[in-house]
């Protein structure tokens, strides 16, 4: 019985049946949210896996290309995440609150935010794309090869933007499974194209699959939003700029935005150290690793979304003991996943990484940059579902104090120390990313513990 009820909540999941997450089990609450929250997020990993299995057969400077390239493409990641989390912890609270109206009105002003954002990013990343490189380290041959691959994928960020925004929304009000189906959309679009685009095009064929891919992705949400067709319906009116709601909106964005590029600036300089002190051997090497871990860590980020839906809906409901009960299942749930996650990695490292590149040297930093990471996994879950809840809560600002410690104050300081003091070299910057990440996770902790989170108001 209890493996057909197991059964039957995981089949309501995946129809995207309506759900009323401020009442009922909790258990189910974060199960229905959680399936097609990890589904949607395992997919979008694909995105960096493919582009690196495909790559990978063009030689180390290509892989280089795209692990430099798209590390700074995280900072596109960054503005689209923040924008995400904003919009989604004002959806909620209205969808907890059951203002329907106030729901339409917020999503419809952050995707006028997000094309204002797109503009800006648009402009910077086609015009100095070879200078951006450079600064990352990249030799002349991956300057010369990368920067068309750099302009594509800059150049079309509005299909990353609204991608992640749209499904933020949807997110928002509960509705995972429409979100889910977006990123099967654009990750199969993806998967057939990147290979036929890589033959004609070389490595900037991969750029135009994601890109190409992510837009069809951007069509199927608007399909949905426009034509009435999900539980978020947006009208002409909707879009009428109002300046009190877009400030509002970038009032709980921008923290997020900063949480997650300090993050990845703070990833962008490892990556630098790492190509700095190892070359380009040790540069393809971690950026294999880093897909791997991405593949792994996104379904964990699934788990942290559905933990922010529950605590947003359940605060504008105000079931607070319910919005609190809700993060610590999940990040129970959690911690079983990324412990097991973790002891796949460390006993089959080498079967995973050699699937991307049969390059002795290259091989060697991916295998010990993977064991590294791997190390860090149940505390990189944690303490993305505690961060994530606190900004579910719409208190975006105390993630981004966090951040700075753990990351600017603490990893990286303790990186340079390790990289060029000691023996350790390319790895020590690794060495240092899962230790600031348990740093993070024992603040995120006490911080939730303190319940100061349920003050916020949205």
């Amino acid at each position: 019985m209890v493996i057909k009820s197991a059964f039957q909540v995981v089949l309501r999941a995946l129809k995207g049946e309506k759900h009323d997450y401020t009442q009922g089990k909790i258990s189910e609450a974060v199960i229905l949210l959680a399936i097609p929250m990890i589904l949607e997020l395992g997919l979008e990993s694909v995105f960096a896996v493919v582009d690196m299995f495909f790559v990978s057969g063009l030689g180390a400077n290509a892989i280089a290309t795209v692990g430099l390239t798209e590390a700074v493409v995280t900072l596109v990641y960054s503005v689209a995440m923040g924008l995400s989390i904003g919009a989604s912890a004002i959806v909620a609270r209205r969808t907890g609150e059951k203002n329907s109206a106030a729901v339409g009105q917020a999503a419809a002003q952050s995707i006028l935010l997000a094309l204002i954002a797109s503009l800006f990013i648009s402009g910077v990343g086609i015009v100095f794309s070879q200078d951006i490189l450079r600064l990352m380290g990249a030799s002349a041959e991956v300057v010369k090869d990368g920067a068309g691959f750099m302009q594509i994928l800059l150049g079309g960020n509005l299909m990353i933007l609204l991608l992640f925004l749209i499904n933020g929304i949807f997110r928002g009000v509960g509705d995972a499974t429409m979100a889910m189906r977006s990123l099967w959309l654009a990750s199969g679009v993806n998967i057939v194209l990147c290979p036929v685009l890589i033959h004609f095009y070389g490595v900037q064929g991969a750029a135009m699959a994601t890109v190409i891919g992510r837009g069809s992705g951007v069509i199927f949400q608007c399909y949905h939003i426009f034509g009435g067709k999900s539980s978020v319906l947006l009208r002409r009116q909707h879009f009428n700029l109002d300046l009190s709601s877009l400030r509002h909106i970038f009032t709980v964005a921008w923290p997020a935005s900063l949480q997650f590029l300090i993050g990845s600036g703070s990833w962008i300089l490892i990556t630098r150290m790492v190509a700095e002190s190892g070359g380009t051997a040790a540069s393809a090497g971690a950026q294999i690793a880093f897909r791997i871990f991405v593949f792994f860590m996104l379904p964990a980020w699934g788990l942290s979304n559905a933990a922010a839906t529950l605590m947003g809906q359940n605060l504008g409901a105000k079931e607070y003991d319910r919005a609190e009960e809700s993060v610590w299942l999940t990040v129970k749930y959690t911690g079983f996943f990324m412990a097991a996650v973790m002891l796949v990695l460390l006993i089959f490292t080498g079967p995973a990484v050699r699937i991307f590149t049969q390059d002795s040297t290259v091989l060697a930093y991916a295998i010990s940059s993977l064991r590294i990471i791997a190390t860090g996994f149940v505390f990189f879950g944690f303490g993305m579902v505690l961060t994530q809840a606190i900004n579910g809560a719409g208190d975006t600002k105390t993630p981004n104090r966090f951040n700075v410690v753990c990351f600017w104050c603490f990893q990286l300081p303790l990186a340079h120390i390790l990289v060029y003091h000691t023996d350790l070299k390319a790895m020590g910057a690794l060495i240092a990313v899962p230790i600031a990440h348990v740093l993070l996770t024992l603040i995120s902790w006490r911080y939730f513990k303190l319940g100061r989170w349920k003050k916020i108001q949205v």
